[in-house]
């Protein structure tokens, strides 16, 4: 099962009906509610997520938005609108700014695709990228590359730039750096040790500003940068979506909650269909509860240790997968 059949976007829900859209809004305010209950009860009535860090980011990366060539803003693709950096917002002109939607291959193509173009009809450049498909980042790179052209307004190559990435938590900032870095440093044949970001399936990992060359000829730098996010989030759908893509760490409400969330948008999607197809098919040999001539958990378990995860959803994709798999 893959996230972008079932996941939730700022424009609509995938829903059947009616019902199970207000069923899904009923939960995700019910998420978000309890999230803001929570937090009113605190001693200091203050967000948990906006931590003395956090707020020295937001002033360091203020200070540096009129020093750099420009900002990659990141966002999830799965929920566009939702994962904005409120910090841009009054801080940036849009011709210096690129919108990369990251995690299409959890969100859906098709649907990135449209939110790509609604971006540019509002004037923002924006495109679709996967953090981990390497002709996926060879796209954004000769975006940067050509917008960094573009507002230098020269066709020399003698000169240095600088791209700053910026975004909400977990939106895999840290993974495209690499990503960038590695691309980057191949097709200039760079040599050298190779430099990595810190990647984490948790918020917040990425403590300091790093960074990596990603290309020559103009010489390019990527600024990996701490994640920022507003201590108050008005809308309770919209905490609620943040809380389900691992923005916001999911202590704050109980796992029943999100659970039912999370369930309301896959009923809303018609994926389960596809599970009862696949638990009636007689072709599929079952023993002891797992279909012949695929892994068993032990082996799933032992082959996703092998892995460095990189962001919250990637764990929680491969579990998803396997769940489908094996009912």
């Amino acid at each position: 099962m893959r996230y972008q059949d079932v996941f939730m976007t700022d424009s609509a829900w995938p829903c059947s009906t009616s019902g199970m859209a207000a069923t899904a809004t009923h939960f995700a305010r019910q998420v978000g509610t309890a999230v803001k209950e929570k937090i009113g009860r605190t001693k200091r009535a203050q967000a948990p997520w906006y931590t003395s860090l956090m707020a020295a980011a937001s002033r360091a990366l203020v200070e540096r938005l009129p020093l750099v060539d420009l900002i990659v803003e990141v966002r999830d693709a799965r929920i566009p609108l939702s994962s904005e950096c409120e910090l841009l917002r009054n801080n940036l002109c849009s011709s210096r700014q690129i919108i990369a939607l990251n995690k299409v291959d959890l969100a859906g193509r098709s649907g990135s695709q449209a939110w790509t173009d609604y971006f540019r009809r509002t004037n923002c450049i924006s495109c679709g990228v996967d953090a981990h498909n390497k002709e996926s980042i060879k796209e954004l790179l000769g975006l940067i590359q050509r917008q960094v052209r573009e507002l230098r307004g020269t066709s020399h190559a003698n000169y240095t730039a600088t791209v700053m990435l910026i975004g909400i938590p977990n939106v895999g900032k840290s993974a495209l750096a690499n990503s960038l870095h590695q691309v980057g440093r191949i097709s200039a044949a760079e040599k050298g040790k190779l430099r990595h970001a810190t990647v984490s399936p948790e918020p917040g990992e990425t403590k300091d500003i790093r960074s990596f060359k990603i290309g020559s000829h103009p010489n390019i730098f990527v600024l990996d940068t701490p994640s920022v996010l507003s201590p108050d989030v008005p809308d309770v759908e919209v905490l609620s979506k943040l809380i389900l893509t691992g923005t916001i760490g999911d202590c704050l409400v109980s796992r029943k909650e999100i659970a039912e969330y999370f369930l309301a948008i896959l009923n809303s999607s018609e994926q389960y269909k596809k599970w009862v197809k696949l638990s009636r098919d007689n072709t599929v040999g079952i023993y002891h509860g797992i279909p012949t001539g695929c892994l068993t958990f032990s082996e799933f378990e032992g082959k996703k240790k092998k892995q460095i995860p990189t962001d919250h959803t990637q764990i929680t994709l491969e579990v998803a997968r396997f769940k489908s798999r094996f009912g």
